[in-house]
């Protein structure tokens, strides 16, 4: 089965706020996963900081994940082998209130926080609207492929 991968080079990955099963980031973490097996990956890295809060809250190991990419499953099949196959089995209101708890995701250390300003400073100083990680990758994935701040 051929694998259906979107080419990073010339657009972003599904916004991190894009459901698949409920779950926020698993369908930006399948595209960035296709894209690293067909080599299209650009600048955007499988298996990073976010990508591993839904492989955690899961259960799931990235390697075995990318893996049953590998094998050109779409999305839906791809959600199913992650329920057959999670470790931490999830009722939907666990998945909803993660989901939610994801979406509003600011820095919460020093650390963190110096490198999100840095990244709002560089991306676009003067949007005040920019508070959140999703927030933050949005407006990087906009600005990264033409659009304007």
């Amino acid at each position: 089965m051929a694998i259906q991968a979107p080419d990073l080079t010339k657009q972003p990955p599904r916004s991190p706020r894009v459901r698949l099963g409920g779950f926020v980031i698993l369908p930006r973490c399948l595209d960035k996963g296709r894209a690293t097996i067909a080599g299209t990956n650009g600048e955007y890295h499988f298996n990073c900081p976010v990508d591993q809060r839904f492989l955690n809250f899961v259960g799931i190991d990235a390697d075995a994940l990318k893996n049953v990419l590998a094998q050109g499953k779409g999305d839906w099949e791809v959600l199913e082998w992650i329920r057959a196959n999670a470790r931490h089995q999830r009722t939907d209101a666990e998945i909803a209130a993660w989901s939610a708890l994801q979406e509003q995701r600011a820095p919460d250390n020093p650390d963190s926080r110096e490198f999100f300003n840095n990244e709002h400073k560089r991306i676009a100083p003067q949007r005040t609207d920019i508070t959140t990680w999703f927030d933050l990758l949005d407006l990087d994935d906009y600005v990264t492929f033409g659009g304007k701040a």
